[in-house]
């Protein structure tokens, strides 16, 4: 699926990545940023890149912020299908998706899991309006532009964010003329991508532009040995924009986009397997009749049934019973009008958004129970309502000036509805055992146990409205004189929420809707203050230099669906604030043949916003059991770092070009929530579970990582080109480097990924058609990027451990060819 074939921005210009001009440095919105990436291989480097990071139309060199770019065309160029494809293209960014739903963000060590509910850690906007990762990384497809800005953001634009933005333009309609283009592409490994976007102006004042994609791929590679499925993905779409420019200094466009995905994506395991049932003994007592086997002593391993063989790495075979999959279909309608007044100009955009997400899945993914399905649906329709008014200034030197109002409105309902049925015996859930005594009391003389379903049925439904509404307004002030720019503002926000979570139980424990979120946690109101400033000083036409600052806020959260009766701090996040601080250069030389930047940064995070997920928690004693869960936590923490670029032409028809970043994002001595079953106060799954302290959940010190990458990441690339009459052959090649790294969390330590890719093709010089193949991942390197704690398993109430034997990871894909073929008119 398409998921993030967007973020690849960072650097992903021309030639893979090296293909953007360096940017300026520093931020308006209180970003710091990162290196520019290079100029396209195939394009000269005197073109000028445009870009709209400061919510104006402005060169790159002449923006007081390093900003990364990738146009539509480099995007279709480079053959981006998969968010796992697009970390490969910028150092420090990583972009993950271990299920098929959740789009995971890293920039600068700081992650964000969409499934934390709170604000992202990168906010994402989608022609200029803030958009879920979750359907905007879905349908990358007929892009004008995408540009990332690294570093805390809060001013320009209207929501808040610790490590960046991603702003993602779509095509407009051409007023002048019939344009358009066509691309289609196959893998080797079932993976095909078909998109087309045309143009058609009605006159020069009224055009049209239809957009279209058809996507399918395997997703992970994985295959299930039991349902005897593979993963898969299928994603269509379709947009319409209608353009409206009556007058010179008036224009308008409406956006409408409709997104059906589907994704059923199986999770990989690894290890020797198991038989996590056991035969069921029972021992003949005088006057107290058959005493369950366990209390006797006699309890084994019932070889007719396994969980399934044994299993490596390179298999890429998952084992569970039931599906996992996902799927999405959203309607989003935009709205852009932008009126000239001469000495200023007016802007209003606003958007409507319907998604429903539908999830269907197996909870027990190692199949710690063979033949039996832990099902879990959860249904997501919601709706988004966003606009914002703005005004600024257009003159580009003296004192400059820029007010705006911004809201945005979410609501919907998520319904969960799961098996939470519990196991007496590590015995086949469908078995029948005597009830063991120890369950009613101490035996007597002369009572009979009784026999029952080894399974005690439970079903769960959980309702959670969600209503969240956000207010800002935002002045900003700028001066600019020759080499010198100054620029600062500030936000104020106003930030609302309500959530509350109603438990329902069905089977053998019956309840009535129950409320789970104390009432002095259901509401909650923010009033942040955001902003930054920045300078810039161009020391020659050649060179800048620039200092940030940046000052960001995440509203904490409420947990979906948590255990009920938990302590607070597990409930409900603390908010988060974040101060940073940046300076660096940028420029080119050789007349403009190389470009080059380099920048540092230092961020300190008050409450950092984390997600723990799979710890084991302790019931309440007025609940009736101990269970696993993915809590939200807060922890101070700090990131500092540097990042560089380096490309240009060695000669005309051949460019090079480098990025690398360096990033220590680590949590400062924090307690957060962890598995501690042996009691040695690091994370670890030794023995059976259960929870050290005194509290619902283990914690331990962490000082380590806020995300699970490596500190530092380099990517390199070339092209080299032919000419050869009216058609130009090249060759490209891409090369992307992550060192191995010790991980706290999942106590292991990850090996080094050297991934290359290649491409080889053949286009014509007039621009109307391109054909090439490519390879991912040349090498057929096979690396783990994310590797559970533990095996899987199921506690039973009372004796024995289903244990699957096997643990959960996720592996870089295969090596895959394909072909692309596109054309131009």
């Amino acid at each position: 699926m398409k998921f993030g074939t967007l973020k690849f921005s960072l650097l992903i210009g021309g030639s893979l990545m090296a293909m953007m001009s360096p940017g300026a440095a520093s931020a308006a919105e209180g970003a710091a940023a990162a290196e520019a990436p290079a100029q396209p291989a195939d394009e000269p480097t005197g073109n000028e890149i445009i870009v709209t990071a400061t919510r104006q139309s402005q060169r790159l060199q002449d923006v007081a912020m390093t900003v990364n770019v990738a146009t539509g065309e480099q995007l279709e160029k480079f053959k981006i299908f998969d968010v796992k494809d697009v970390q490969q293209l910028a150092p420090g960014l990583e972009l993950t998706n271990s299920t098929g739903r959740n789009n995971t963000t890293t920039l600068r060590g700081i992650a964000f899991d969409p499934d934390q509910g709170t604000a992202p850690a990168v906010q994402v906007y989608y022609n200029e309006i803030p958009t879920d990762p979750q359907t905007v990384y879905t349908a990358i497809y007929d892009i004008q532009q995408i540009e990332v800005l690294r570093g805390p953001q809060g001013l320009l634009r209207g929501l808040s964010a610790p490590a960046g933005a991603i702003t993602i333009a779509t095509r407009r309609p051409d007023f002048d003329a019939p344009e358009g283009y066509a691309q289609i592409s196959g893998t080797t490994r079932a993976g095909y991508n078909a998109q087309m976007g045309a143009s058609l102006p009605f006159s020069d004042k009224l055009a049209i532009r239809v957009a279209a994609l058809v996507d399918g791929n395997r997703l992970n590679h994985v295959r299930n040995i039991t349902r005897n499925e593979r993963s898969k993905s299928s994603t269509q779409s379709a947009r319409v924009t209608l353009g409206w420019r009556p007058t010179d200094n008036f224009t308008g466009y409406l956006t409408y986009q409709y997104l059906e995905a589907d994704n059923r994506q199986f999770q990989q395991v690894v290890g020797a397997g198991n038989n996590p049932y056991s035969q069921y003994f029972t021992i003949p007592v005088p006057g107290l009749g058959d005493l369950p086997a366990p209390l006797a002593g006699v309890f084994v391993p019932d070889t007719s049934v396994r969980s399934g063989p044994a299993l490596t790495t390179d298999d890429y075979t998952s084992v569970q019973d039931g599906v996992f999959r996902n799927r999405n279909k959203s309607h989003i309608v935009n709205l852009n009008l932008e009126y000239d007044l001469g000495a200023a100009t007016v802007s209003l955009v606003g958007a409507h958004q319907f998604s429903r997400l539908n999830i269907q899945r197996d909870l027990d993914v190692t199949n710690a129970l063979p033949g039996y399905v832990q099902y879990s649906n959860v249904e997501t329709p919601y709706k988004v309502d966003t606009a914002e008014l703005r005004i600024a200034s257009n003159n580009t030197e003296g004192l400059g000036w820029g007010v705006g109002a911004f809201y945005t409105r979410q609501v919907g309902t998520t319904v969960v509805s799961q098996d939470a049925s519990q196991f007496w015996y590590a015995v086949n859930p469908n078995a029948q055992v005597n009830l063991p005594f120890a369950a009613i009391g101490v035996p007597f003389p002369g009572f009979t146990p009784f026999t029952l379903p080894n399974t005690l049925g439970i079903a769960t439904r959980v309702n959670v409205p969600v209503n969240t509404q956000t207010w800002s307004f935002n002045a900003n002030l700028r001066y600019r004189s020759g080499p010198l720019s100054i620029e600062g503002g500030v936000r104020y926000s106003i930030m609302k929420s309500v959530q509350t979570t109603q438990l329902t139980l069905t089977g053998a424990a019956n309840s009535g809707p129950t409320e789970i979120i104390p009432a002095n946690l259901q509401r909650n109101t923010n009033k942040p203050i955001t902003g930054g400033v920045n300078i810039s000083y161009a020391i020659s036409p050649e060179m800048n230099v620039f200092a940030a600052y940046g000052h960001s806020f995440r509203a904490g959260s409420t947990g979906v669906a948590v255990p009920a009766g938990i302590s607070a701090d597990l409930i409900r996040t603390a908010d988060e604030k974040s101060d940073s601080v940046e300076a660096g250069f940028k420029g080119t030389i050789f007349d403009r043949r190389l470009n080059y930047s380099l920048s540092a940064y230092y961020q300190k995070i008050d409450n950092f916003l984390s997600r723990f997920t799979g710890i084991y928690y302790n019931a309440p004693a007025n609940q009736p059991t101990n269970g696993f869960f993915d809590f939200n936590y807060n922890g101070d923490a700090t990131v500092k770092g540097v990042e560089a670029a380096f490309d240009g032409l060695v000669t005309d028809n051949w460019n090079i070009g480098w990025a690398a970043a360096y990033t220590k994002a680590r949590f400062n001595n924090a307690r957060v929530p962890c598995n501690d079953f042996a009691g040695t106060g690091v994370p670890n799954q030794t023995g059976t579970p259960k929870v050290t302290g005194t509290g619902n959940v283990s914690y331990c010190a962490a000082t380590g990582r806020l995300a699970e990458t490596p500190d530092f990441s380099l990517t390199a690339n070339t092209e080299v080109r032919v000419p050869m009459g009216s058609v130009t052959p090249f060759v490209r090649a891409l090369f992307t480097y992550r060192p191995g790294f010790a991980s706290e969390r999942a106590q292991y330590t990850y090996q080094s990924r050297e991934l290359l890719n290649m491409f080889v093709g053949l286009r014509s010089n007039d621009g109307k058609w391109e054909f090439d193949v490519f390879a991912r991942n040349l090498l057929d390197q096979r690396r783990i990027t994310d590797r559970g704690l533990g095996e899987g398993f199921v506690n039973s109430l009372i004796a024995g451990t289903f244990n699957s034997g096997y643990r959960q990871i996720n592996l870089t894909a295969p090596r895959e060819f394909g072909a692309t073929l596109k054309f131009n008119w």
